[in-house]
């Protein structure tokens, strides 16, 4: 029988940071509210080191603030840094998750369609015949249910459409993005199929950068920020009224027909 291996000083740090991080963003660790370090210290049996440490990284994600005379205090959400991944996934942990999904969708509805329209001005012919078999790869994903490969593809396309724009500061909420599209995924507020117009979508979208299309690249991903916040809506509501996942309605059916590729698309899944 195998001796359990013995918890790292790095696993109790990381297992802290998560806990604290879960409990300030859930409001458990109420905003103002003093955390005594020798508690946590006890509480967790770990040594003042990791918990120093685990108060150190979440103060540079301003959740936490060293305060004279009172110690170390949590601070109010106004004052965290929303764009931290870690804060995105700790809030989209929480009860508030719904409320998160919606700030962070308006966010991508205000920098996403621009970024498509950027790409298509901008976007090498190749670069939008990538965006174009990656789409091709979505929608094949999505008809055959596979969650995870779709979940995986549709990070990498919208990655792919915020690099394509050419501007930096765009490129670098992919991250954001990433978690955003895997925390709804993660949390259950994903149709088992995706919706055949939001493939279609995908496909427009792409097809719109790779022809130049400034307007219709847009257009169509404006559509797919406002089907999103439709779709999370929908399913959010559905889990208050009792109705699991498996009633939920299936949009994608083979009578939906297949996307509308431009001639160089093609539906292989062999695409590297």
């Amino acid at each position: 029988m195998k001796t359990p291996k013995a918890e790292s000083p790095t696993d109790r740090h990381t297992a802290l940071v998560q806990s604290l991080g879960l409990a300030i963003a859930e409001g458990t660790l109420a905003p103002n509210s003093v955390v005594r370090l020798d508690e946590l210290e006890a509480q967790h049996k770990v040594s003042r080191s990791v918990v120093r440490e685990a108060a150190r990284v979440l103060s540079s994600k301003g959740m936490l603030a060293s305060r004279r005379r009172f110690g170390t205090v949590v601070q109010p959400e106004e004052a965290w840094n929303l764009y931290d991944p870690q804060v995105i996934r700790w809030r989209l942990a929480s009860s508030r998750r719904l409320e998160q999904l919606q700030a962070l969708n308006e966010l991508r509805g205000a920098i996403e369609p621009q970024a498509a329209r950027l790409a298509a001005e901008r976007a090498s012919w190749d670069a939008g015949s990538d965006l174009v078999s990656l789409a091709a790869r979505l929608w094949a994903a999505g008809q055959r249910g596979e969650q995870e490969e779709f979940l995986r593809l549709d990070v990498e396309f919208h990655a792919a459409v915020l690099k394509a724009s050419g501007n930096a500061m765009f490129a670098q909420l992919q991250n954001l993005v990433a978690e955003v599209l895997t925390g709804r995924t993660e949390h259950g507020l994903m149709p088992d199929l995706p919706h055949h117009e939001a493939l279609q979508l995908h496909v427009d979208v792409a097809s719109a950068i790779q022809r130049g299309e400034a307007d219709a690249a847009h257009a169509a991903m404006s559509r797919i920020m406002e089907q999103f916040a439709e779709e999370v809506g929908h399913i959010w509501s559905k889990h208050h009224q009792g109705v699991t996942p498996d009633t939920f309605p299936q949009h994608t059916t083979e009578a939906d027909g297949a996307p509308q590729l431009p001639p160089s698309a093609s539906l292989s899944t062999t695409d590297s």
